[in-house]
């Protein structure tokens, strides 16, 4: 039984990075080495984005991947259109994967600036989105975007959309340190009072601005968090994703959490070079 699960983003958070492109078969030969690496899930990348990631879903169907699951990742629905409407889910349930990501608004600033709506319309869409989701897939995560900035902006409401995500049927809730710009302490104090509120296994996914995207992931699961999102080799937008060759070895080997076998472990130079 392991003790934190991976989630792997390289194929699509990764692919954002400069000089970063992967083509069908970079994309499908990777996901074979995640998989012997031991990495639970595999996020293809967003099916309505662009063909190749569209094909990806189709052809990685064909391996024979021992364990992981495949994801496909996208937005929660649009405010004032129905779910069963919404061009973003319909590509998601098209890729017919049996894990979907949603990613969704938790910080008051970009409900109220970018999206337009009120933070109450937020949460409806939140837990409308995942609801529907929920019954036509497997397994459902949702990544609370800029949930730590939103937290020290207005912890109440960020944690109300974090309810909104339980109410809905969320099977994760994955706090999203989005902007990269948090220290440890920072993520220690929102996951003590998250952990009062929500009940949903909770995951975290760190950027790496401040060079502390290990040392935040590593304090995420400190407080309870039991899945870790990131890219080999830390590569992503900006100054990238947290590394998770660098998080795997500090969590097996130095804080005693089960992630991979030994065997696996010895992997992680080759998975990295790769």
């Amino acid at each position: 039984m392991k003790d934190v699960l991976l989630y792997d983003t390289t194929l699509r958070d990764g692919c954002q990075a400069e000089d970063i492109s992967f083509t069908l078969e970079d994309k499908l030969r990777i996901a074979e080495k995640l998989d012997e690496l031991g990495i639970d899930y595999i996020e293809g990348g967003y099916p309505g984005s662009n063909e190749r990631d569209a094909d990806f879903f189709k052809q990685v169907e064909k391996l024979k991947l021992r364990s992981a699951k495949i994801a496909a990742f996208g937005t929660t629905a649009k405010f004032g259109i129905k779910p069963s409407q919404d061009s973003n889910l319909k590509a998601l349930l098209s890729a017919e994967t049996p894990v979907v990501t949603l990613v969704g608004k938790t910080w008051d600033l970009h409900v109220r600036d970018d999206l337009r709506i009120s933070q109450k319309a937020n949460l409806e869409v939140i837990a409308d989105s995942i609801a529907f989701m929920k019954k036509r897939v497997e397994e459902v995560i949702f990544d609370a975007e800029h949930f730590f900035d939103g937290f020290r902006a207005n912890p109440d409401y960020a944690i109300d959309c974090l309810k909104a995500a339980q109410e809905g049927g969320a099977d994760w809730i994955v706090l999203c340190e989005t902007n990269g710009g948090r220290l440890p302490a920072d993520i220690r104090s929102a996951l003590a009072q998250v952990n009062r509120s929500i009940k949903t296994p909770l995951g975290i996914h760190c950027h790496n601005d401040g060079e502390l995207a290990v040392a935040n992931t590593l304090a995420g699961v400190e407080h309870g968090v039991t899945q870790v999102q990131g890219t080999i080799n830390g590569f992503g937008e900006r100054c990238g994703n947290v590394n998770l060759i660098s998080v795997i070895g500090n969590l097996q080997l130095k804080m005693g959490k089960k992630c991979v076998t030994p065997a696996q472990l010895k992997k992680l130079r080759e998975v990295s070079q790769l």
